[in-house]
């Protein structure tokens, strides 16, 4: 009996709970003076910087940035169509991970009250470490999906030996032959990992999945 081709795919997924929380915070000021308006920002902005870097050594900050000061000027318009005098805007940006997600509540309830004190984006995730593992495993477990897939359809073919012959990313393998129809395309990687929306300070799980196509020969 011939050999006969069987392509199919894999998938798994895994639902892990976040280890770090990074969130951005912006410090900013304005007015009709451009030195004042810089000295009111710093002026702002230290607190913040001293709050953060106080946790960052206690150890509830793991790392932090700061973005340099930025100032640009505005001239709006008035009621009449007339150039008004320059109104001049002061920012300073911070982002901070935290460790643990009461540690990142506790220091946006403190700050956000603060005058010129804007709390942005929240971004849940892995450590690198953590993510790079928790990948291969995923991918292993998509690739043993793909195995027990062939085989049960060769298996439904009266062969009972499936030999891999290529096994890719999805959409890297080439059709053996020219597709009847082109269906609707879905958008798809070989890892992808979501996390919680902004502004959430509640974390929710971080799903990572992973796809392949394999091809094999059912003997």
């Amino acid at each position: 009996m011939s050999e006969v081709t069987v392509t199919v795919r894999g998938e798994h997924e895994a639902r892990i709970a976040p280890e770090r929380a990074t969130v951005s915070v912006a410090v900013r000021a304005e007015g009709p003076e451009r030195s004042s308006v810089v000295a009111r920002v710093m002026s702002l902005a230290e607190p913040v910087r001293t709050s953060i870097t106080e946790r960052k050594d206690a150890g509830t900050v793991v790392d932090w940035t700061s973005k340099r000061l930025s100032v640009r000027a505005e001239r709006p318009w008035n009621g009449e169509g007339k150039r008004l005098a320059p109104v001049y805007y002061a920012n300073v940006d911070f982002t901070a991970t935290f460790a643990e997600a009461s540690e990142l509540s506790i220091w946006v309830s403190d700050v956000s009250p603060w005058d010129g004190v804007e709390v942005g984006w929240v971004n849940w995730h892995l450590t690198p470490e953590t993510n790079a593992r928790v990948e291969r495993e995923v991918a292993a477990e998509a690739v043993g999906v793909a195995v027990a897939r062939a085989q049960a359809y060769a298996t439904a073919l009266g062969r009972g030996e499936v030999v891999p012959v290529e096994i890719a990313d999805v959409g890297l393998i080439a059709p053996t032959a020219p597709p009847a129809f082109a269906g609707k395309m879905r958008g798809a990687a070989a890892f992808a990992a979501d996390s919680a929306p902004a502004m959430e300070y509640e974390p929710e799980e971080i799903v990572i999945s992973a796809t392949v196509e394999a091809r094999f020969l059912a003997r």
